[in-house]
């Protein structure tokens, strides 16, 4: 196809000397516009009806000492693709065609963009191949240009910039067209520059409610408490802290950081925990006295690390360890969800990094909590995006990552609440494979601090802090500063780097290693010399770009770093390891044994702290918490449709929460690295997983089972419940593919509302002891966790009033289990579908196992609301105790093979299960269905398996009827009424709601 091009001014005979040029690609014609299609849909759905196309393009603009010609050959090789797309190259950065009203995109000054710095480094690398210096190629910058018909005014078109086209946390954006012209830039903008100056912060002299005020306008967000502490070490010392001094100790003693309400002495009075009764229980430290009393009182001996690191590590073999973690992203991703989800997933990479000396990634997992995607856009709250857009762009961001990073996504959930309307909740997973040899690290005196991988800039400031707030509808321009958009490769390249230099062929070349956390090389630093002490210039700390305050440098969050103490005698070999895979690498500092955290900039001390004061000086919160149980709904409403069970099922399975998640999965590659036996759509016809399967090791048929358990509905009957439904999910769903559950652990992440009340606290506290109670009877060990408090959005009485909701958006208390379990032989595993006619589906559950419901979907239209009721729920914790067993007969039974297909009972209950297995293998199934039997409630311990009908009589569990040749699902549930519907339908139905992200 011909390429046209058009050149708009030639200026090749002037002198060459940095040079201004854009070039600008669009799509060849209007029917290779995928983007512009796209957003055309996405415009539509945000009300903006009247307009008729939109035209995309992308802008490069590039700083050079070239001349047209070479601008040209540049971007007809590199820049453009000849067969779909066509460009137009020019000197100078804002001549633009505005015959059409347009918007244009531009990042925001020291935001990360990605595109720009692969652009720089291949066309550095085009220049050198073809003969030219590539030093005379000095910036990148990109925009994106949509050109909109049918706006009626430029107002409109301002509301769509605002709305879809750009985010104004990390964009700006030019209009044009209607009589109004904005100037588009004629020079790449550059971050202001301050001159240094040392500033301390007054804090001494200050009442209670002085240091409150400073705690919040400061960004510190700490307790009256905390603050006393702070200004007493001060007036104990006799001076004034430094504003680095007063943002370390806020980064260090962050909820976010230091998990500081989990950690509090909490003296709980209220109903005893599964009996009957009222107790008052003394938890010295909550976390430690449920969650790692757990796995302590358990003691696994094939537990290699927990809770002590990046990550926990279990034993995969006697070589190999594995490591897994699971964090969450949640506020960055309420106002960025693209840069939010990215960065999370690449937070969580890291953190598999910096365990142990360092794992290799070799699965990511992703679930995401979400407002459903038909929210009322008018309902909307100021400050708040829409739910369509928040999962949009954490899909992309979490493709984005992991694609280029090639690691594959191959385990997750979405699950949708309209209470997670403003505080979405991103949580992202990481596995790695980690020698057993190099699972302890420790910094040794006199071991050069090194700081490896991005530079530093302005983005991801306050990461911890405003991780640990509460959200209002002035957080995006507020906490502007802590959005971040990554770049995963160089964080690729880092990862290539640290493994060359862990398995050098003199050894491991560093003594231990860290990611650059929330707080930056403040929480780097800080934590890794805790015992020992550390001095950091931060003048050699690279940048990118000029201007940094020495306390931005030093808290700033900017991603894909990581810290190595590396010892003198291997710092050249260190060094020359990062070059030669184009990684920068600088020594920035020394540990050495004094005990202080002495931070300078430009040979001036800025900042110095007693490292107990540091890590211990935090204090001890001692609090209150009771719980009283909600009422329930009725049993009546549950009851009322039987007749309709047709009609439920379908209901049930479009179900946001239910519904295929194939849009999401399609985008993700599972696939890279060639380690997945069970991917997450599996079958003929792309049923749901349960589980993912990993062969870590190619050169052994072990492998791992990856699975999650979430039921937050459960927790507005009680959260011990509700703690106790998401382990024995997360378990079933490792068991069907075949997982041994005396080898399997878990992890838990917390994610709350606010938790400053009495009652508030109780919830977190009947969690926290029910997901232990089930861990130990289970004999499922914790080896990691992560918590996020503060997860609600506030708003003003007249936008609660015009939306209809509360002023205090709260999220439902959401715990997430994550599941790991050894697999022994791969070739042993089995997947949900139905494999063949004439077996029979058998409803294998523990004998009290239907007295545990997880919430019930409505129906009809009220199923798209995530709305629910619950029905009953044990009032003993004898349930679990009848549970163990039943579950490692399944096991046992998948194990000898006498199992075809097992898929457990969830969401939709066993409706839902007996179609999901259909859809998965376009077979049908005849079945009866005691009447007596809840046919759409999630049961715990509950499993549908196919078998032969020889061994199904030898198992004793119920057979409901058998597998069919004809392509139709058809229950017989007595009195209840008949489900009877093919599968074609079954799986139009389940697919269409998410089909292109809910359009």
């Amino acid at each position: 196809m011909a390429n046209p091009r058009e050149n708009y001014n030639n200026l090749s005979g002037v002198p060459i000397a940095h040079r201004h040029w854009q070039v600008c690609v669009r799509p060849a014609n209007d029917a290779l516009d995928v983007a512009g299609r796209a957003l055309l849909a996405d415009v539509h759905q945000a009300e903006f009806r009247r307009i008729s196309a939109v035209g995309s393009s992308k802008y490069y603009f590039l700083v050079a000492e070239l001349d047209a010609d070479v601008v040209e050959r540049l971007a007809g090789e590199l820049l453009a693709d000849p067969v779909a797309e066509r460009f137009l190259a020019g000197e100078g950065f804002s001549r633009r065609d505005t015959s059409r009203p347009a918007v244009e995109v531009h990042p925001l000054p020291g935001v990360m963009n990605p595109a720009a710095l692969s652009t720089l480094d291949a066309a550095r690398r085009w220049l050198a191949r073809n003969g030219w210096s590539p030093d005379l190629l000095h910036a990148v910058q990109t925009g994106r240009r949509y050109e909109i018909e049918g706006a009626r005014d430029a107002e409109e078109l301002e509301r769509i910039a605002a709305r879809v086209l750009a985010n104004d946390c990390v964009e700006t954006w030019y209009v044009q067209g209607f009589g109004r012209n904005d100037v588009i830039p004629d020079a790449l903008p550059e971050p202001p520059q301050r001159p240094f100056e040392l500033r301390r912060v007054s804090i001494r002299e200050l009442d209670d409610a002085e240091l409150e005020k400073l705690s919040r306008q400061g960004h510190l967000f700490l307790s009256l408490d905390e603050m006393r502490a702070i200004r007493d070490h001060f007036r104990g010392i006799d001076r004034e802290p430094t504003d680095l001094e007063l943002e370390t100790l806020a980064q260090t003693w962050s909820e976010h950081c230091v998990h500081k309400t989990l950690k509090s002495e909490v003296i709980y009075r209220g109903p005893d925990f599964g009996r009957d009764g009222e107790v008052e229980v003394r938890f010295e430290n909550l976390l430690k006295d449920t969650i790692a009393a757990a796995t302590r009182e358990l003691a696994r001996e094939w537990c290699l690390s927990v809770f002590v690191d990046n990550a926990g590590v279990i034993a995969f073999d006697d070589e190999y360890g594995i490591a897994f973690k699971v964090e969450t992203h949640n506020h960055p991703s309420a106002i960025e969800p693209y840069g939010g989800a990215a960065t999370g997933i690449g937070g969580c990479i890291r953190d598999i990094m910096g365990c142990g000396l360092g794992a290799k990634p070799i699965a990511s997992t992703d679930v995401f909590c979400l407002a459903p995607p038909d929210f009322d856009a008018a309902r909307l709250p100021a400050g708040v995006l829409h739910p369509r857009r928040v999962l949009k762009g954490v899909v992309a961001g979490v493709r984005d990552y992991g694609n280029r990073m090639g690691i594959p996504t191959v385990n997750g959930a979405i699950h949708f609440d309209p209470r997670y309307l403003g505080n979405p909740l991103v949580y992202c997973g990481c596995v790695g494979l980690i020698p057993r040899k190099y699972i302890n690290k420790e910094p040794r005196v006199g071991d050069r601090i090194v700081v490896a991988g991005g530079r530093t800039g302005r983005d991801g400031i306050h990461g911890a802090t405003f991780s640990s707030a509460e959200l209002t509808d002035t957080h995006a321009d507020e906490f502007s500063h802590a959005v971040q958009i990554g770049n995963a490769i160089e964080e690729k390249k880092l990862l290539d780097a640290q493994l060359r230099a862990r398995d050098h062929a003199d050894g491991c070349l560093f003594s231990a290693v860290t990611d650059c956390g929330a707080g930056g090389l403040s929480s780097a630093v800080g934590e890794m010399g805790a015992e020992l002490g550390a001095r950091v210039e931060l003048s050699r700390v690279p940048l990118k770009y000029a201007g940094l305050r020495y306390d931005e440098i030093w808290i700033s969050e900017a991603q894909e770093r990581m810290v190595f103490a590396v010892p003198p005698d291997r710092l050249d070999r260190f060094l020359k390891v990062f070059a030669e895979e184009e990684v920068e690498a600088t020594v920035i500092g020394e540990f050495i044994g004094d005990g202080r955290l002495s931070v300078y900039f430009e040979d001036q001390l800025v900042g110095e702290l007693d490292m107990r004061f540091l890590h211990d000086g935090l204090p001890k919160r001692s609090r209150s918490a009771t719980w009283t149980a909600p009422r329930v709904g009725s049993v009546a409403r549950r009851n009322a449709s039987k007749a309709r069970l047709n009609e439920r099922l379908l209901a049930a399975l479009a179900h946001w929460t239910v519904a295929s998640k194939e849009w999401v999965i399609r985008q993700y590659d599972h696939e890279v690295q060639g380690r997945g036996v069970i991917k997450p759509l599996v079958g003929p016809r792309s049923g749901p997983s349960d589980a993912a399967v990993l062969r870590p090791r190619y050169d052994s048929d072990r492998g791992i089972a990856l699975g999650c358990g979430l039921c937050p509905e459960v927790a507005d009957v009680d959260p011990y419940f509700m703690a106790i439904g998401a382990v024995d999910e997360a378990l079933r769903n490792v068991i069907c593919v075949g997982a041994d559950p005396s080898r399997t652990a878990i992890l838990d992440n917390f994610c709350w509302p606010k938790v400053d009340s009495e009652q508030a606290l109780g919830t977190l506290v009947r969690a926290c002891r029910g997901a232990a109670d089930v861990a130990v009877a289970y004999g499922l060990p914790f080896i990691s966790g992560k918590d996020s408090l503060n997860n609600q959005f506030s708003m003003s009485a007249e936008e609660s009033a015009r939306t209809g909701l509360p002023r205090n958006l709260a999220i439902p208390p959401t715990l997430l289990i994550s599941a790991i379990g050894i697999v022994e032989d791969v070739n042993r595993c089995i997947t949900m579908d139905l494999k063949a006619p004439g077996n029979v589906v058998v409803l294998a559950a523990a004998s009290e196992a239907q007295a545990f419901r997880k919430a019930r979907m409505h129906e009809g239209t009220e199923a798209r609301s995530g709305e629910a009721t619950h029905t009953g729920i044990p009032h003993s914790a004898s349930t679990i105790q009848h549970s163990i067993e039943h579950h490692r007969r399944v096991a046992d039974r998948i194990c000898s093979g006498t199992v075809r297909a097992a898929h457990d009972v969830s969401d939709g209950g066993i409706a839902v299960a007996l179609a999901e297995m259909c859809i998965g293998s376009g077979s049908g199934l005849d079945v009866s269905i005691d009447p007596d039997t809840p046919l759409f409630d999630s049961l715990i311990a509950t499993y549908i398996l196919e078998m032969s009908e020889a061994d199904a009589k030898t198992a004793g569990w119920m057979i409901l009827g058998k597998v069919t040749d004809e392509p139709r699902l058809r229950v017989d549930a007595g009195r209840n009424g008949t489900i009877d519907l093919g599968v074609d339908e079954l799986i139009r139905t389940w697919k269409s709601p998410l089909s292109e992200g809910g359009r």
